[in-house]
């Protein structure tokens, strides 16, 4: 044997020192390939909305009410089978709700139970033991791996499993079993999850979102345009953190900036205030599709600062393009068409009449340059971005 190969058999040897460990490591992993491939869940273009990627990540995109369908299409109506989806999805939640309605809970309890471990059997069927086990709460990790792995629809041991479950609703921990029971169905029946882009930008909570990422039991990450955006702004380029503003104001999503991540926008406010304070800048006026309550003062205040930023970033963008004639991109630097004076912008041959025509910080001999105010607010933003 070459050198090579005696290092890799050294360190093979620090966990499987003898024939028998070996061998026993080679029949698991012989085994573990013959075994169904686990579902795989891809998500893209989550943009900050928290609620859906949530609903989605439940349900698994339907996979979790196909698997009820497997094991109980024949025994449950369709109403019956759309309550213990929602069940799984939501168990604390719609638990509430059927108690309010039951004047004795324990028939409903028991029936639940048994259906949802029948449910957990079907999906952990194509892991190994050891698999699931590492998935299961360890509050009840001993009594799921009992009912698991047994069939107790034989005889001799229906009335163990039975006993098992009334004690568990005779205690009063019916409800966090069924808790424990449709968590643990919800990480099955998905086995590996990939995030193919865009978490950030437009939603409220991508802040939210990645928490939940970070706790997820087995994913991978394609990072997307938005999020490298934001990356960039953390680390202090004066251009992506222009955008990330801008699209955070576009879409009434300036809390994620100052509640989730303490940034504060007061000088950029302060400074829309001072430059366009006598300009409705209804051409900069935010999207509202989830129709907030916002007053119209907040939404003038809100265009303002959309404006000021827009420019800002316009004027940032030129010298980038300027250092990379590679990227083929000067047909971007649209403030080089404009007709101040006329009110007027020319592209590709055509001369159109501007929305809008006010624009006090922009210097027509040198449309790119910043003010001396503009400077000195992206720095303080940028000294906040970096804190992050």
């Amino acid at each position: 044997m070459d050198q090579k190969g005696l290092k890799y058999l050294r360190l093979l040897a620090k966990n499987y020192p003898t024939i028998a460990k070996t061998a026993t490591e080679i029949t698991n992993l012989e085994a573990i390939l013959n075994l169904p491939k686990g579902t795989e869940h891809f998500l893209s273009d989550i943009h900050g909305e928290y609620s859906a990627f949530e609903q989605v990540l439940r349900n698994g995109s339907g996979v979790v009410k196909r698997k009820i369908r497997d094991v109980f299409s024949e025994e449950l109506s369709d109403e019956e089978i759309n309550t213990l989806a929602t069940i799984v999805y939501y168990p604390e939640q719609k638990i509430d709700l059927l108690l309010a309605e039951l004047d004795d809970p324990n028939p409903f309890f028991k029936d639940t139970l048994f259906r949802l471990v029948e449910l957990c059997q079907y999906v952990s069927s194509k892991y190994t033991r050891s698999k699931v086990r590492k998935a299961m709460p360890e509050d009840f990790a001993y009594i799921l791996e009992e009912l698991l792995h047994e069939n107790y629809n034989e005889d001799d041991k229906r009335l163990y499993y039975e006993e098992i479950l009334e004690s568990i609703i005779e205690l009063d921990r019916a409800k966090e079993f069924i808790a424990a029971l449709s968590k643990l169905i919800q990480r099955l029946v998905v086995d590996h999850l990939h995030i193919v882009g865009d978490v950030y930008d437009r939603g409220p909570y991508p802040d939210k979102i990645m928490d939940t990422l970070m706790n997820y039991h087995s994913l991978d990450f394609q990072w997307g345009n938005h999020d490298m955006l934001w990356m960039g702004a953390a680390a202090g380029s004066a251009v992506c953190l222009a955008n990330v503003v801008r699209i955070s104001a576009r879409y009434l999503n300036l809390d994620i900036l100052e509640d989730s991540y303490g940034i504060s926008l007061r000088p950029l406010a302060l400074f829309a205030d001072e430059v366009y304070g006598d300009d409705p800048c209804e051409f900069f006026q935010p999207k509202n599709e989830e129709n907030l309550e916002y007053s119209n003062a907040e939404i003038t205040q809100i265009s303002r600062m959309h404006k000021a930023i827009s420019i800002i970033q316009f004027k940032l963008e030129g010298p980038i393009i300027d250092r990379h004639p590679e990227f083929a991109m000067e047909g971007r630097k649209v403030l080089n068409f404009i007709n101040y004076a006329n009110g007027t912008i020319d592209l590709k041959g055509k001369r159109y009449t501007l929305l809008e025509k006010n624009f006090p910080t922009i210097n027509p001999d040198d449309p790119y340059a910043l003010s001396k105010e503009e400077l000195e607010l992206i720095q303080k933003l940028v000294a906040s971005f970096k804190k992050l």
